[in-house]
């Protein structure tokens, strides 16, 4: 373990922008929902009322009580994935990207353990969590909350953070390539979050699967129930699990050299048939295309099929619709709750849009994109290859998820012919969103290609700014910085050409902005 503290401190040097802001910005959320929740739905009643129907437990999960605390954690529901998807990001960019690029060689031709990179990513990480949960923790007291619900609720979010910063860990041994890494260990939370949707859903159905919950590390966490049953052996679950989880790292990387991973590299064919860049492009991207378009199928499927119940409780609850009337939706609440979960598709979308943009940065870094270059290629034919996966790439997975959920809507209420056009509509109006924060990460490329990763803040701040805007009444101008707030409300919205142009736009403006640094920029190999 020795130089563990040394690569922490450089570690902590390299994010010390991004790790506090990504801490304040999730403790604050909890924070800002305390008074505008508890302004909204005042009373026990109008609170069981709300989160009791199907489509609002498959996003959130099942209300535990109906305290003030209770609801808030509730209504939090979607935030403990955020604080697990950056706690893999972290310790894989600081694990296996090191070793990717030859940083990690590098440091340990020194006097560096063995050990020593994984130790300070997971203890960075680790604390990271750490220190979230206690504000947390002491922001929700502040709110004359009681303290025991205080602290379950800090212990709900670090516990998620510290076990998906485990899952990375774990990843990052099995295979040589940072994005499959990441790809493994996004799809081992994704995975979580369904089981503990279909789980919820079906014993609010009282089905016979609601058994899948407790499969899911998701569902462990949320039913902590801070503010009500104080589960605290959950919490101790959580903890066990990442420490089984860091042991079988520790083991996995004494069994593989540096630089490779556990699984094996497939091999290509004994004689090369690539003809064009973009030949080579559709190899390195094809599989990621086919996981995301799988990927959103199910995840559209699974928020058509709960769409339905969405309306129930307006229809059985005068209360209810009062308070949606206040929120603007009584008339159309199904359709609003589409808008919502579309929203949520377009802004994961925007995540495949990062990644496949910042493959380029990865050939590059690695040294792959000087043999292309060096044929009679040039770098915007290069570029271009891998750009028609950041724009045809999410619209093929936005238009899965689109037909998948109208499919299922459509069947649900007996209308496949009027739903699937308005749901396809609603999904790949996404779009101008998704492709101007891919076009802000081929800027980046373009002008600080050793900030590339820095594109990851525009889904982040994106999305904050959405679970933001459903509690509380933030500026206009914050709310304006989100490309999402400027798109048309479908299903159920019109259509104004104008925001979508100026989309467009900006997107254009960017991405030849990138092309244009490019091509007057040094290549670098590390």
């Amino acid at each position: 373990m020795t130089g563990v503290l040394g690569l922490v401190r450089l570690i902590l040097r390299r994010d010390r922008i991004v790790l506090p802001l990504w801490i304040v910005f999730l403790a604050v959320i909890p924070i800002s929902f305390v008074s505008s929740y508890g302004d909204l739905f005042p009373t026990p009643e109008s609170r069981l009322s709300y989160a009791n129907n199907a489509g609002f437990i498959t996003l959130y999960g099942e209300l535990g009580g109906t305290s003030l605390g209770e609801f808030v954690t509730w209504r939090l529901g979607f935030v403990p994935l955020i604080v697990g998807l950056i706690g893999l990001l972290t310790v894989i960019r600081h694990t296996r990207v090191e070793e990717e690029t030859g940083r990690s060689e590098l440091l340990g031709s020194s006097v560096v353990g063995r050990h020593a990179g994984l130790a300070a990513a997971l203890l960075t990480s680790f604390g990271a969590n750490l220190v979230l949960g206690v504000l947390i923790a002491l922001g929700m007291q502040s709110q004359d909350q009681p303290l025991a619900g205080s602290v379950a609720l800090g212990l709900e979010f670090a516990s998620t953070g510290w076990l998906f910063a485990a899952v990375g860990a774990v990843a990052a041994q099995l295979t040589a390539n940072s994005g499959t890494a990441r790809g493994i260990a996004i799809g081992v939370l994704g995975a979580s979050f369904v089981l503990r949707a279909a789980g919820d859903t079906s014993a609010h159905t009282d089905g016979p699967l609601a058994w899948l919950s407790w499969l899911s590390p998701v569902g462990w966490a949320q039913r902590i129930h801070p503010y009500g049953a104080n589960r605290w052996w959950l919490g101790g679950l959580m903890l066990a699990a990442t420490v089984v989880l860091v042991v079988v790292a520790v083991q996995l990387a004494v069994r593989r050299d540096v630089g490779s991973g556990l699984l094996p590299a497939r091999l290509g064919p004994a004689e090369g048939r690539l003809g064009s860049p973009f030949g080579l492009a559709w190899r390195l991207h094809r599989g990621l295309l086919a996981a995301w378009t799988v990927a959103f199928a199910l995840l559209g499927l699974l928020f058509g099929s709960v769409a339905e119940g969405v309306g129930d409780m307006m229809r059985d609850d005068p209360q209810i619709q009062k308070i949606f009337e206040r929120l603007g939706g009584a008339g159309a609440l199904i359709d609003s709750f589409l808008v919502g979960v579309m929203t949520i598709t377009g802004l994961i979308a925007s995540a495949y849009a990062v990644q496949a943009t910042l493959r380029l940065r990865a050939e590059e870094s690695s040294g792959r994109a000087e043999p292309v270059l060096a044929t009679a290629t040039s770098r915007l034919h290069w570029v271009a290859s891998h750009l028609v996966f950041t724009l045809l790439g999410p619209a093929i997975a936005l238009l899965a998820s689109g037909i998948a959920a109208g499919l299922a809507y459509g069947s649900a209420v007996g209308d496949v012919g009027g739903q699937l056009p308005r749901l396809i509509g609603s999904a790949l109006i996404q779009l101008p969103a998704v492709w101007l924060l891919g076009a802000l990460t081929l800027a980046l490329f373009g002008l600080i290609p050793r900030a590339s990763q820095a594109a990851w803040a525009g889904p982040s701040v994106c999305l904050l700014i959405g679970l933001l805007g459903a509690g509380v009444q933030l500026a206009p101008w914050i709310k304006d910085i989100s490309p999402y707030t400027h798109l048309p409300q479908l299903p159920g919205g019109s259509v104004s050409a104008v925001p979508l142009v100026v989309l467009l736009a900006i997107t254009a403006a960017l991405t030849a902005l990138g092309l244009t640094t490019l091509r007057h920029r040094d290549l670098p190999t590390s």
